[in-house]
Formats: C-alpha cells, sequence, structure tokens
C-alpha cells in the first residue's frame, strides 16, 4: 500500500479547486478573514470538479432502471457506468459487486446484516464507531489496541488462531486512523487473515481520499467508504467485494428495486425472487447524484495523479508535525510512533488548555475550522491520553469549562484541496495560543466552547 514519491517535487502539485475556498467568516475580534477547512476527516470540501459535474447533469435527472424515457434512461446508464468507474477506482476484482449505500456507516451496517449466523467477528479497539459497533448480532472480540504494525498482526494471529476454525470469520480494520492518520498494515492483516481462514473488510473512509485503495493488491474482501470523504457531497457510500455473503443475505432494505418478481400465492401470502447483483441491497430509488458525484471524485483524483497528490500531502503532514513539535506544550497523538507513515489527519492535546476552548478560539479569533472531541473512536482517544475507559467525555461535547483539563483532543486534517496559507496560519495560531493566550473569553453552551460576545480577555 505504498506510493512512491521521491522522484515528485510536492511544490509543482498545487491544491486542487474546491468549493468554499474563498468563502469568508467574521472573526469575534473584528473584521473578516477566508476560511480555513482544517476538518477533512469528518468531511472534505467537494471538489469543483464534482459540483460543476454534478451541475451539468442535473437537468437530465431522472429515474433509474425502470423509466422508458430518455432521462430515465441516460441517468440509468450514468448510475451503472459510476459504478465501473468505482471498481476501476479501487481496483475491485471481476467477480466482485460495487454497491452503493448512504455512507463507510451504512456499508459496514449492510455487511453485518449480511454476515453469516454463526459468524466471529474481530474488530480493534481503535477502530471508529462505525466499524466497533455494528456487529451487534455476532460473536465480537475486541482486540487491544497495538503499539506497532507488527504487533497488531501479532495480536490478529494470535485471536485467530484461538477461535474455532471451522466456523466463518470476519476481521474490520481501518486503513487509516480517523485520530491519528497513521497507516495500518492492511495487506499483512489480510494475509493473517486468509491464512486462519477469516475474510476481512477494510474501512477505507480515511484511507481512499489521500492514499490509492487496490482491493486486488490487498488482498481484502471488502472495502467500505463515503463520498462526503472522498470530495463529494453527503450522502453516498460504497461497499464493494466478494459477492457471497452479499447474495446470500436477505436484503439490507426489502422494497422496489431489490425485487426481480413478486407474486401472491394461494394460501395469500407473497413470494419475493430477489435480486443476486448489487441491486439486492439497493432497494427504493437510489441516490443517483452521489453516486455520480463518487465517480467524478475518482476520476478527478485519478486524473490529478496520486503521486502527486500524495507527495504534496505528506509534505503538509510534515510542516504540521515539525511546527507542532516546536510548542512544548503540544503533545501529538500516536499509536506506531513519530515514524509511522500517516496521511493529513493529526490529533494532539495542548498542556493547560481544554480542547474544546482551543478549537474554539482557533475558530473565534483565526478563521481555523478543526475538531474537537474523541471523533467517534471513544476507546482509541481515551487510550491515547492514558485516561480511565469509564471517564466522562462525549465525542465533540466536552463536560469541562474553558481552562480546565478536558477528556478530549484537537484534530487538524487536509487533504487535496488545503492551500498552503491554511497550514502556515494554522501553526502561527498555535503558536500565538500558547504563547499569549486567547484574546476573547469563552464559555460552554450546550455543551460546546463558544465565544462569550462583546468579552474580550484581558491581556
Amino acid at each position: 500500500m505504498s506510493v512512491s514519491t521521491a522522484a515528485i517535487d510536492p511544490s509543482v502539485c498545487a491544491p486542487l479547486p474546491v468549493l468554499g475556498q474563498d468563502v469568508t467568516v467574521p472573526l469575534v475580534t473584528g473584521g473578516e478573514v477566508t476560511y480555513a477547512a482544517l476538518d477533512y476527516a469528518a468531511s472534505a470540501p467537494a471538489l469543483q470538479r464534482v459540483w460543476d459535474d454534478v451541475a451539468a447533469y442535473a437537468p437530465y435527472y431522472g429515474s433509474v432502471h425502470r423509466g422508458a424515457g430518455y432521462l430515465s434512461q441516460l441517468s440509468t446508464d450514468l448510475f451503472e457506468n459510476s459504478r465501473r468507474t468505482v471498481a476501476e477506482f479501487l481496483g475491485c476484482r471481476a467477480e466482485d459487486q460495487v454497491v452503493f449505500t448512504r455512507s463507510t456507516t451504512d456499508s459496514l451496517n449492510l455487511l453485518a446484516a449480511a454476515i453469516p449466523a454463526d459468524c466471529q467477528v474481530f474488530v480493534y479497539e481503535t477502530e471508529h464507531h462505525a466499524s466497533l459497533l455494528p456487529w451487534r448480532d455476532a460473536q465480537v472480540t475486541y482486540l487491544n489496541a497495538p503499539r506497532t504494525p507488527g504487533q497488531a498482526v501479532e495480536t490478529l494471529e494470535r485471536a485467530l488462531a484461538d477461535r474455532d476454525p471451522y466456523g466463518p470469520a470476519l476481521v474490520c480494520v481501518t486503513g487509516a486512523s480517523n485520530v491519528t492518520g497513521e497507516l495500518w498494515p492492511v495487506k499483512e492483516l489480510a494475509a493473517a487473515a486468509h491464512a486462519h481462514g477469516a475474510r476481512i473488510v477494510l474501512d477505507a473512509a480515511q484511507l481512499a481520499p489521500h492514499h490509492p485503495v487496490d482491493i486486488a493488491e490487498l488482498d481484502v474482501d471488502w472495502v467500505a467508504f463515503s463520498g462526503h470523504k472522498l470530495y463529494a457531497p453527503f450522502g453516498s457510500g460504497v461497499l464493494a467485494g466478494r459477492a457471497d455473503w452479499l447474495q446470500a443475505a436477505e436484503p439490507y432494505l426489502a422494497g422496489g428495486g431489490a425485487s426481480r418478481k413478486v407474486a401472491r400465492r394461494a394460501d395469500g401470502g407473497v413470494d419475493v425472487d430477489w435480486h443476486t447483483t448489487a441491486a439486492r441491497h439497493e432497494a427504493g430509488s437510489p441516490n443517483v447524484i452521489g453516486v455520480y458525484s463518487i465517480a467524478s471524485a475518482c476520476k478527478a483524483l485519478t486524473e490529478a495523479g496520486f503521486e502527486s497528490l500524495v507527495a504534496r500531502e505528506q509534505e503538509l503532514v510534515g510542516r504540521v508535525r515539525a511546527g507542532l513539535a516546536e510548542v512544548p506544550e503540544v503533545q501529538v497523538l500516536s499509536l506506531f510512533g513519530d515514524d509511522a507513515p500517516r496521511v493529513g489527519v493529526i490529533s494532539f492535546v495542548v498542556r493547560g488548555w481544554n480542547s474544546s476552548h482551543f478549537a474554539a478560539a482557533l475558530s473565534a479569533e483565526y478563521g481555523i475550522g478543526v475538531r474537537d472531541g474523541l471523533f467517534c473512536a471513544h476507546p482509541l482517544v481515551r487510550t491515547l491520553l492514558g485516561s480511565d475507559p469509564q471517564d466522562p467525555g462525549e465525542c465533540g461535547a466536552p463536560e469541562a469549562e474553558p481552562g480546565e483539563r478536558s477528556l478530549n483532543a484537537i484534530r487538524v486534517s487536509f487533504g487535496a484541496g488545503t492551500p498552503d496559507e491554511h497550514i502556515d496560519r494554522f501553526l502561527r495560531a498555535v503558536s500565538e495560543l500558547v504563547s499569549e493566550g486567547a484574546q476573547w473569553k469563552y464559555r460552554t453552551e450546550d455543551g460546546r466552547c463558544v465565544p462569550d460576545r462583546g468579552t474580550a480577555a484581558q491581556v
């Protein structure tokens, strides 16, 4: 899962045009500034190319698969061509299916509904809740957080060696952490899973926007990701991979589109012949625009050249990490250590600061949007912070007052559309807030730290 960037000069790769790059926001201290969107790990801004493609198609919008009219046929072709584009983007095998969903969470819940009844599931405590929580009807083994990639593989091998070797098993793992940005040894974990007769699903929500993902090369059984992380609008996602469990399972949603034939029985009941293609799990009128936007983003990233995009992002990662290292009060969170390869997702805490207070000051005083909280990965963040698993604290809703220690962190994330100026402003803001303090007073309101309007800090 490596991309060679040795011969690429990141300075020649300009940021990709994204929506909102010229949006200005007010500062609590007065005036306005261009908004610095540094929360890509939550939702990346849509690429301008994606928006233009969707706008060009919008007048031709029509129903999919069952309409006889020209616009319906055009939309159907667009929908199915988008499926092929995504399959190519992911390096799918000839027998793989691409199922369109609403998000990564939806994709993994779909797979959870399709696994055999006696399936054992293995998942690390380090996962995003989208990967950690869907397996409610399965026998789940939660694996402790590893501290090296090698330890991750060893932990999985031990757990799989202890399982019932005759029943089905599934491993769920992230490709890149949504907290630390660190790349996981996916290919090695897939080999370990298959050696013990298990299958593996890759949560690529944080990997696919930053790094090539090739199902065949990684030898994973499924990949799940979201459009809104991949520079497309909200409301679309993908589950791609092996078809057998999906074909054998009851449809994720029952309704039109999933059924081929429905007939009444003599006893008054209903017989249903369900599709065996991806349509089996795509009941209802599909999100054609969402699907097309994902395909457009896949094309845009491929045509821009992933090697160049990765090289530039790695240059930004290095600058952010070097800048944060110059501030002694900042502690960057990591599982695998400073030398671990990572994408543009970095979480940290600042000694003497409540994380929500710090994030609020970045927004209100510098026009910088970051994320604070537990990032829907509560067990991982608590492990990294060395706090008790039972300590209070909620995802995005810290309970501590400004100035008090909080059990949360701050996350800065960036990608293909991030200008250099946003990184420079962020590093300057961190340094100034730590050395000089906030210029404004803040209070907690509805679980969020917000500026106390009209009340400047005494500095």
